[in-house]
């Protein structure tokens, strides 16, 4: 199956969840045109509390769709969206995806992956013990997070559903995708 994009998604406000859209235009180096999480600093609440001068490393939030058939044998429906995500993914397997791989979007959007999303009680407040279907443990007790991963835009452009996603690993040792 090749990777491609399901659904685009913005919003404006600091909501959980984001609708979806027709499009999206990714800013180089900003994010997400209209999107609340837009800019060089982060703007995560809970982050710019801590520090709001340090990098946007959460521009772009991406999910499998696959995350959401898993969900759905526990019980859950989650759309595309739901989970606050600006852009969902098939057919690729994003959590394996090493720190600094580049994904190709459409024509001419580049997303660089800065790592995972860190999920939150957020998305127990959206479906009640839907936390724990994305945020497991292994058998050696390392914590699991199934919630998507994070990127920084490199090259802007157009998005749309049913644009086609190239990933370019990047060059030399892999590092595994760490929470940002």
């Amino acid at each position: 199956m090749d990777a491609t994009v399901v659904a685009v998604c913005h919003s404006a406000e600091h909501t959980f969840s984001k609708p979806v859209q027709d499009g999206i235009t990714l800013l180089a180096g900003l994010g997400v045109e209209g999107d609340a999480h837009l800019g060089v600093t982060v703007k995560h609440r809970s982050r710019v509390a801590q520090d709001p001068t340090q990098p946007n490393l959460r521009q772009v939030h991406l999910i499998h769709e696959e995350l959401f058939a898993e969900v759905a044998d526990a019980g859950f429906a989650v759309a595309p969206g739901q989970l606050g995500e600006n852009i969902t993914t098939a057919g690729i397997d994003l959590l394996a995806l090493p720190t600094g791989t580049l994904l190709h979007l459409g024509d001419d959007a580049v997303v660089e992956v800065t790592g995972l999303r860190n999920p939150c009680l957020q998305i127990d407040r959206f479906q009640g013990g839907l936390l724990k279907q994305v945020v497991s443990r292994a058998a050696d007790g390392t914590l699991i997070r199934k919630a998507g991963i994070m990127g920084v835009v490199r090259a802007g452009g157009q998005v749309r559903p049913g644009d086609r996603i190239r990933a370019v690993l990047p060059e030399g040792e892999h590092r595994p995708l760490e929470p940002v």
